[in-house]
């Protein structure tokens, strides 16, 4: 067979297609619009946002919750550079994402050219500054080699980027039929205990009369939850759960919910009493260990894959190397059986105290005559939307709510505050309702987050989405609000006027409802329980509510100065 002669941009498409991905992200740009174009004629589906963040987050949400590669295609310079948010943020979270970018040709030429070139902006140097390893071609075969190493580092669980030249994307290149396609690189095989580790913790276990078993979004993506609630019952733990490890134990009598600023009153009077704790894939940052009081000055077992994580915030006693579910099978076989007797914790009466408890007895409402109390808000909410559902949050003070609703597991579950930021929500939400259109989405974003992305209000409803959008309206900047009381400073700039979204988001096509009260939630019953296109609730909520890790933080504040 001869070689085909072809545009580069058309073998880099054709690459991507052979790799088995189906559907890309971005905001069309100049200097991507053939590559994207081609991609998508080829049957590679291109859905464009209406900002560069919200395209690069919609990468990520989408490999985060199908654990495939997640591509994002947006330009150069301008382009670049308004999605560095979501690209930082994507590169904190240990999915894999792919960020294609355009660039400046490479070309020689002569010195004095039609100028200025007011795109220039050096994106590689700003990515590499970030902490991403940027992929740079300048020549059509050196492109498809960077396209293939690129895909190879994301695929190991990093945000990577990759630059294209224009130039070298429109510069022909001879293509072989015969060359062999390019593949997608086997997962590294998950690694168990060292024998001799497993035996301390056993020993450890042997001497511990009310343990607790904790696991993380690692434990997760292990699949440990079966064999870490088989070996709760063997020891008689308690089981809980990081933020993102949230639900993963859900119908487990054991089960405590979450740990740290997310916990309820039960949780943290049980995890009090604990002798030992064992955590499973899970970082135990400053949310989990509600900024260091959240667990017992007791031994602190830490299971991961990654060596650098374990004790990376919270010292650990143990170190256990490995993935979670293989370290808990290795536990499990290693720890001796107990009668009923020896297993304090599972006591008939502790069963029943987790079974009665109702989370809403942990508050007083606190309702206004034009505004809802968030956490009664999630309650109601939990009640009413459909169960098969996803639940991404953007960031802010409104994340108080999220004890309040459940999800069917963890891969239901995601938050966006890697980078601490407001804004990055909405285009992870697109994200996680394309890889899992079966399952209504849900949004629950702040008015302030709601405000930098409403744009993408219209790429909802024009990929016809299953979302819906939650507006945890306080008209505030709800965690600067509560930091400026906790100094006891003027708050007025960060208070903001009580405009109604709903008929905005109306003009886009969606069923909208204002709420400022649970009568009011009561009315828009049938357009949650099953939704037939995208809804917008512009819900009201007292802003006066501060989520605990905002009196948390205070805390901790005072105890340093």
């Amino acid at each position: 067979m001869t070689d085909q002669i072809m545009p580069t941009y058309r073998a880099l498409a054709h690459d991507v297609k052979n790799l088995g991905i189906d559907c890309v992200f971005g905001l069309m740009s100049d200097d991507t619009a053939m590559f994207a174009t081609e991609l998508d004629v080829i049957g590679v589906d291109f859905h464009g946002a209406r900002h560069e963040n919200s395209a690069v987050a919609m990468a990520e949400g989408y490999a985060a919750t199908t654990g495939r590669l997640g591509i994002a295609i947006i330009g150069r310079g301008p382009a670049a550079a308004n999605g560095l948010h979501a690209t930082v943020m994507a590169g904190r979270t240990g999915s894999r994402v792919l960020i294609i970018y355009g660039e400046a040709p490479v070309g020689g030429g002569a010195i004095n050219t039609i100028g200025p070139d007011y795109k220039e902006f050096n994106s590689r140097g700003v990515m590499t500054a970030a902490g991403l390893q940027a992929f740079f071609p300048t020549s059509p075969r050196g492109a498809r080699a960077a396209l293939a190493d690129a895909v190879r580092a994301a695929m190991g669980g990093h945000a990577v980027t990759l630059h294209l030249p224009t130039d070298v994307q429109l510069s022909d290149i001879s293509i072989n039929p015969n060359d062999p396609a390019p593949v997608l690189p086997e997962p590294l095989a998950p690694a168990p205990a060292r024998p001799q580790t497993v035996a301390m913790v056993a020993d450890l276990l042997a001497n511990s009369q009310r343990p607790l078993i904790m696991a993380g979004q690692g434990a997760h993506y292990a699949g440990a939850g079966p064999v870490l609630e088989a070996l709760a019952e063997k020891t008689g733990a308690l089981l809980a759960t990081s933020a993102r490890g949230k639900d993963m134990f859900r119908s487990n009598p054991n089960n405590l919910g979450i740990i740290g600023s997310f916990s309820h009153s039960l949780a943290r009077r049980y995890v009090e009493q604990a002798d030992c704790v064992l955590v499973f894939g899970a970082g135990l940052n400053f949310l989990t260990m509600s900024f260091g009081a959240s667990l017992p000055a007791v031994p602190l077992i830490h299971v991961d894959r990654a060596r650098g994580s374990i004790g990376r915030w919270t010292e650990a006693d143990v170190a256990v190397v490995g993935d979670a579910r293989l370290v808990a099978e290795q536990i499990l076989a290693a720890v001796a059986d107990r009668t009923e007797s020896e297993k304090p914790f599972h006591d008939a009466a502790i069963r029943q105290d987790i079974a009665a408890f109702d989370i809403a007895q942990d508050f007083q409402p606190a309702h206004t005559a034009r505004t809802v109390d968030p956490r009664s808000l999630g309650l109601e909410l939990d009640r009413l939307l459909p169960a098969n559902r996803n639940l991404v949050y953007d960031a802010g003070n409104f994340l108080g709510v999220v004890p309040y609703l459940s999800a069917p597991g963890p891969g239901h579950f995601k938050l966006t505050n890697e980078f601490a930021s407001i804004g990055l929500g909405f285009g992870t939400a697109l994200g996680v309702a394309k890889a899992r259109p079966d399952a209504t989405t849900v949004l629950f974003i702040g008015d302030g987050g709601f405000v930098m992305t409403m744009s993408e209000l219209e790429t909802a409803a024009r990929e016809d989405l299953p979302l819906v959008v939650i507006v945890m309206n306080d008209c505030a900047y709800g965690a600067e609000l509560h930091l400026l009381r906790a100094h006891q400073q003027p708050v007025a700039k960060s208070l903001f006027p009580d405009v109604d979204f709903a008929p905005i988001a109306a003009a886009f096509g969606f069923e909208v409802a204002t709420i400022r009260s649970l009568d009011d939630l009561a009315a828009a019953a049938e357009m949650l329980r099953d939704p037939s296109g995208p809804v917008f609730l512009d819900c009201k909520i007292n802003a006066e509510i501060a989520a605990p890790f905002m009196g948390e933080f205070a805390e901790f504040e005072n105890r340093n100065r």
